[in-house]
């Protein structure tokens, strides 16, 4: 199997196996664009939004239609392999001053049909060919680049919908606990056991907690257009516009995922779709070259076909002529101004500048994954220290109260524990996020096509 075909084997694998475990992410119409009509789901999930990311993305559409532009590109030069035909024909009326004894026709008609095959373009049509396919399938890696590119977006912003819910999650909890705060304080004052500067701090505090919590709904909100954007959801009409769906998903990480550093680089260098995408590039820049050079070589194509044309005069039609014609045609520019090695030039310049991104390209690649790797280690050492500090904070929270209920804590020793525990929660979320925000891209520095689409 050739490397185009199983590529776009392996594109089509994927987005049939995305649709299959998807919960019909996408509707179709007949003519197989979606349908814009399809409604808000109840649920979403992280795969669901993957799998309508990947019939949806406009990214990944045009990378689709770009494959189709190319092997348009691929039919045009390869006709030139193959005999041309074609059909020509006139009718003619000639002034009667121009009849004459040796042309007694006033009107006269043909018709040709011709077929014309090359035989030897100076390697210029092979080589073309060969230009278009390796041109078609750098387009199926560029769309394997744009499918992991995208879907690091969509997870990106998916995780990002995740975090500004369980924000809210926090801050509602915060805001919940300084009411209950507030609750007995007032109990307290109205027993008289207290003043009423404390019941006064425990509202203030209470209201301080409000604008966190305003602040991430409006975090959701804007999360839920981003991800709306990047998995290609158009549809705002009617209930679409206010409809919200259930966000199914968790951040939470319990274990580490370890990357060898060298292996990585190795890895991405061998997978990268875009490194792999410029050496196909760089083949088909130097089958252009020889194209240039064809340009300067003997053109020779073998001609054949058939012609039937009449004459009509005061007598009727006559003169008919009919029959075959064969032959070589054959034209070599002996001097050309140069025009040709300037051609020659231009590719082989082409050549050598995608020669130049390539190895830029790397260098890229390798910095992409060492940054990816670092940020890796980086995040599970955030994760690992914040899990210490939310379970040291929500004890320092209990032993507050346990000592102010005893009188031998202030209320501001407890609303600073509570403000502390509150803090330690969102480090520890945003921690979270980091971790898989860290280790998908470290997926795709690698090479390595998303998880949902390999698992």
């Amino acid at each position: 199997m050739s490397i185009h075909r199983s590529l776009l084997i392996s594109a089509l694998l994927a987005v049939a196996v995305a649709t299959s475990a998807a919960q019909t992410p996408v509707v179709f119409q007949p003519d197989g664009k979606p349908d814009p009509d399809y409604p808000v789901p109840a649920e979403l999930d992280l795969s669901y939004a993957l799998s309508f990311a990947l019939n949806n993305n406009y990214a990944i559409r045009q990378a689709r239609e770009s494959i189709k532009q190319q092997e348009g590109v691929v039919l045009e030069v390869s006709a030139r392999r193959l005999p041309n035909v074609a059909a020509s024909g006139n009718y003619t009326r000639y002034d009667q001053g121009l009849t004459t004894v040796f042309n007694p026709s006033d009107r006269d008609w043909a018709l040709q049909v011709q077929a014309t095959q090359v035989l030897y373009a100076g390697g210029g049509i092979v080589a073309s060919s060969k230009s278009a396919s390796l041109a078609r399938v750098a387009a199926e890696l560029e769309l394997k680049g744009v499918i992991n590119e995208q879907l690091l977006a969509v997870r990106m912003r998916f995780y990002n919908v995740l975090l500004a819910q369980q924000k809210i999650t926090v801050q509602e909890e915060n805001v919940e606990l300084l009411g209950e705060q507030l609750e007995n304080e007032n109990n307290r004052f109205e027993a008289g056991t207290i003043s009423k500067f404390e019941v006064l701090r425990a509202e203030v505090a209470l209201a301080n907690g409000q604008p966190a919590l305003i602040s991430a709904r409006n975090d959701f909100r804007i999360a839920i257009e981003e991800l709306r954007q990047v998995i290609g959801f158009t549809n705002v009409s009617g209930r679409n516009l206010q409809e919200v769906p259930n966000f199914v998903g968790d951040l939470t990480v319990n274990s580490r995922t370890d990357f060898d550093l060298l292996s990585s680089i190795r890895t991405a260098r061998r997978e990268r779709p875009e490194i792999q995408r410029l050496e196909k590039l760089e083949a088909a820049g130097e089958e252009l070259v020889t194209v240039a050079r064809a340009g300067g070589r003997p053109q020779v194509a073998l001609i054949g076909g058939y012609q039937f044309a009449k004459g009509f005069n005061t007598k009727g039609w006559d003169n008919r002529r009919e029959g075959w014609t064969a032959g070589l045609q054959g034209q070599w520019n002996i001097f050309d101004g140069h025009s040709v090695a300037g051609q020659v030039a231009q590719a082989k310049s082409l050549t050598r500048q995608t020669k130049l991104l390539i190895e830029e390209s790397i260098l890229a690649v390798d910095v992409e994954v060492r940054r990816s790797h670092s940020s890796l280690i980086e995040a599970w050492e955030l994760v690992d220290a914040s899990g210490k500090v939310v379970a040291q904070a929500d004890e320092a929270l209990r032993l507050a109260q346990v000592r102010y209920d005893a009188g031998t804590a202030t209320q501001l020793d407890l609303l600073t524990s509570q403000v502390e525990l509150t803090r330690a929660k969102l480090n520890q979320l945003q921690a979270y996020y980091r971790y898989n925000v860290a280790l998908a891209a470290m997926h795709k520095a690698i090479g390595q096509a998303d998880p949902y689409i390999t698992g």
